[in-house]
């Protein structure tokens, strides 16, 4: 795939991004005047945006990599099924929360968990800069080594923290108390992928099984 041919790839999928988010949030809600709405897209595609030019500049194969969407594990399929249900729940339910007035959020609230999700979505930029053959779906390149520093020092899935904090202060930003109820599942989820990703890992990366024992966590320090 050619530079240009990537970028005109990309930026379809973030401004389908922005359709579906705007879709999401103000449909439920009834207005464009919502502005946790505004905040959730501004902290969430501008640096996607970035790190998109980022990239591809600097590791085009990996955005090209990611790209890729079709899981081959049966199990992982599955899991992104129930994930994507979450998903559109956790975030329909806002909107339809701030039209209703079901939560009583302060401002400074939303504000701050934005914040966090910013940092979060930073943990996700640094991982890809440390594992340049970080995909989209269970899968390992050729070539591919077992990277052990940096983040990967700390836990096996740095990526994953990441995202798992994002999804979770997502509906803070929102401004729903109650949307956090759906988007709990994450966690199960996402421990259920890890478990099946590092099957597929300790059967074709070699040195991952000495890198379980180096590293002893999957998600949080001394817990998981």
């Amino acid at each position: 795939m050619t530079r240009s041919t990537l970028l005109l790839n990309l930026l379809a999928r973030l401004f389908g991004g922005i359709l579906m988010f705007a879709l999401l949030f103000f449909l439920p809600a009834g207005t464009w005047f919502y502005w946790q709405g505004w905040l959730y897209i501004a902290v969430l595609i501008l640096p996607m945006f970035f790190v998109m030019i980022y990239f591809l500049k600097h590791d085009p194969a990996l955005l090209e990599r990611r790209t890729h969407m079709r899981e081959e594990r049966k199990k992982q399929r599955g899991i992104i099924l129930l994930f994507g249900l979450s998903f559109i729940i956790a975030f329909l339910f806002p909107g339809f929360d701030i039209r209703y007035g079901w939560s009583i959020m302060p401002a400074w609230v939303s504000i701050l968990a934005a914040m966090v999700m910013f940092f979060s979505y930073m943990l996700v930029f640094r991982t890809m800069q440390v594992n340049s053959y970080l995909s989209r779906v269970v899968e390992v390149a050729q070539g591919q080594k077992v990277i052990d520093t940096d983040v990967y020092g700390i836990v096996r899935h740095p990526m994953y923290v990441g995202v798992v904090v994002l999804f979770l202060v997502s509906p803070i930003v929102l401004g729903s108390w109650w949307a956090i109820i759906p988007a709990l599942p994450v966690i199960p989820l996402i421990a259920a992928r890890i478990k099946d990703e590092e099957i597929a890992l300790e059967q074709d990366l070699p040195g991952y099984k000495e890198y379980k024992q180096k590293v002893k966590f999957r998600l949080i320090p001394l817990v998981w």
